[in-house]
């Protein structure tokens, strides 16, 4: 809050008598204040300027000013309580900013706007409030008081409850249009929501004053150092890692002890639940194994819950058997799934889904600590979130067992091993596939055929390169295309240029391409480069493929050994294949049946 100088109409600097002393102590009272500190408002403390109240202490504009008495003589605690009392009109907004001639309140609006204020420094004291006023106020806003006094008149102990005596304390001013109003009220909601944040923190003991710094030795803050400097296997993890201990964030998105965002790289813990530092290391350490092993991505299709759960079931029990702090009261644990993958024990607990909704994870019941979508911030930007996680699981194991500090669960030990070998990219296993079931064509030379290099040398005959028929007819494939208005075009784009450049690859002279969507479009056979760039996409209605797939068995050009395959986004048909077949959909997308043939997910 800043103020204005207190000088004479000549520049003079105010006397410092016991009345301007008594007004600068009551001034720094409110300043000390959070809330109120934050109203940027200016004080005038001016001889000749006509709003100063003339019987009173201070009344306020609507530009943001506060005009004092220059000699009147009150105590600190009553200065600062009528400052706070300005203020606090400034920040409930009941003198806002306009430009053009304003229309002054009627008495009974003032009066119900200081009792409301007044009704609020009941509760949030600030110096020392006038003998006269009352001790309690009646309910309603301002609007519902005043529409009330106007009927019934205004009581009399509510009728001068402000701050400039007889006369108004609120003032309506036009604001100058070639400047911008402060938006006093958000500043104030601001500033009142942070004080009380604050005022949280003292009394979960993570400050000395409201206006004191963090302490930084919590028990949370003991556990997460640890693991950097005593717990190699998720040290690396750790350090990598951000620790949010914020009751305000824990409050509005229910985490009732703790929660992890893989994504961010930030594990939120309640600072207001009690733990020590033993089952501190044990909540920290379970979070940092949900990021590092990746289980928000690895439910795929299953249900987000019940694969936390799981995966709960399977950390506790790795941490038990660690020794790994000490495990709190109530957290998910049965030694009879010891040595199950999560997804083994997604298996089991999904046959009695409606009990296992009653329990509850480290963010509560019915809620996933494994979140799925940033509380706030942005994505890291640049950082492989796989190879960081990898890395430090793996280098954290190595030094673990290097530095014999005891023994691992033998299934943590396997997913972090598994880990150091990333799964092979989709594009590898299409072309291991290719490599399988569409077989390179064999050339045949014959004279009868020039060869291209004949023309240079026309002396010299040479044999020409060319695939026969029945080469042809072995090596070829068939692709059924989805179609439908419901697949990604970038997904399919990336799924027609690998397999172009595959049978490119092969010299695969040819595929033979069927599209679908509520019909199959025989586009017949199509040379590689036609697949990769000059392909029209037909259709955009429904999804119905095994028209397309019968439509290539009974076509009489078309191989009965080939291989098909088929390209969805798995909103489709049952389908029943009969040759060798495979299927390329999106990462996460399920098929509506059991597939017999190999899946590979796009990314």
């Amino acid at each position: 809050m800043s103020r204005a100088a207190g000088r004479g109409p000549h520049g003079k600097k105010a006397r410092n008598d016991a009345a301007t002393e008594a007004f600068l102590a009551g001034l720094a009272a409110v300043r000390r204040n959070p809330a109120l500190a934050a109203l940027e408002a200016d004080v005038c403390r001016m001889r000749d300027c006509e709003l100063n109240p003339r019987h009173g202490l201070a009344a306020v504009d609507s530009n943001g000013r506060i005009h004092v008495h220059p000699d009147r003589r009150a105590e600190p605690s009553e200065w600062a309580w009528a400052i706070a009392h300005c203020l606090i009109h400034l920040g409930f907004g009941h003198v806002p900013a306009a430009t053009g001639p304003r229309t002054q309140p009627d008495r009974p609006g003032l009066a119900a706007r200081c009792a409301v204020v007044n009704r609020f420094l009941l509760t949030y004291p600030v110096g020392r409030a006038p003998e006269h006023l009352p001790a309690s106020y009646p309910d309603g806003d301002e609007e519902q008081l005043a529409t009330r006094w106007r009927r019934d008149g205004i009581p009399a102990a509510y009728e001068h409850g402000g701050t400039a005596g007889e006369t108004p304390d609120q003032i309506l001013v036009s604001w100058s249009r070639w400047h911008t109003p402060a938006d006093w009220q958000l500043a104030f909601a601001h500033a009142l929501t942070r004080t009380m944040s604050a005022a949280m923190d003292v009394a979960g003991g993570r400050r000395d004053t409201l206006t004191g710094e963090r302490l930084p030795a919590r028990p949370w803050d003991r556990a997460f150092s640890w693991f950097v400097s005593s717990y190699p296997l998720l040290g690396g993890i750790a350090a990598g890692m951000k620790l949010v201990a914020d009751a305000e964030l824990s409050r509005a998105h229910g985490i009732a002890v703790a929660a992890v965002d893989a994504t961010l790289g930030e594990i939120y813990v309640n600072p207001l639940r009690r733990y020590d530092d033993e089952e501190w290391r044990f909540i920290l350490a379970h979070e940092m194994l949900h990021a590092a092993l990746r289980h928000g991505d690895r439910r795929g299709a299953r249900d987000p819950y019940l694969f936390n759960v799981a995966a709960d079931y399977v950390i506790n029990g790795w941490l038990v058997e660690m020794g790994v702090g000490t495990m709190p009261e109530g957290l998910l644990y049965d030694p009879a799934l010891r040595d199950l993958s999560a997804e083994e024990v997604y298996d089991r607990i999904v046959v009695d889904a409606r009990r296992i909704r009653r329990l509850a994870t480290l963010r509560g019941k019915g809620a996933r600590d494994i979140l799925g979508e940033p509380l706030g911030g942005r994505l890291r930007d640049g950082v492989d979130l796989d190879e960081f996680y990898r890395r430090g699981l793996v280098q954290g194991l190595d030094l673990h067992l290097g530095g014999e500090r005891g023994l691992l669960p033998a299934g943590l030990v396997q997913e972090i091993r598994a880990l150091a070998h990333p799964p092979v990219p989709w594009d590898a296993r299409l072309a291991r596939w290719f490599d399988e079931f569409v077989p390179r064509p064999e050339a045949v030379r014959s004279y009868a055929r020039p060869a291209r290099r004949q023309t240079s040398t026309p002396d010299i005959p040479r044999a020409g390169r060319y695939f026969p028929p029945e080469e042809v007819a072995r090596c070829t494939f068939g692709v059924v295309l989805d179609t439908s208005g419901s697949m990604n075009a970038r997904l399919l784009g990336k799924a027609l240029g690998a397999i172009a450049s595959y049978a490119e690859a092969r010299d695969v002279p040819a595929a033979r391409v069927v599209f679908c969507d509520a019909a199959p479009y025989d586009a017949g056979y199509l040379p590689p480069t036609e697949i990769a760039g000059r392909v029209r996409v037909r259709g955009r209605g429904g999804t119905v493929l095994q028209p397309g797939i019968d439509l290539l068995r009974r076509a009489e050009d078309f191989p009965d050994t080939a291989p098909v395959l088929i390209i969805t986004d798995g909103h489709c048909d049952v389908l029943r294949v009969r040759p060798e077949h495979a299927y390329l959909v999106p990462e996460g997308a399920p098929l509506p049946f059991t597939p017999r043939g190999p899946v590979f997910r796009l990314r």
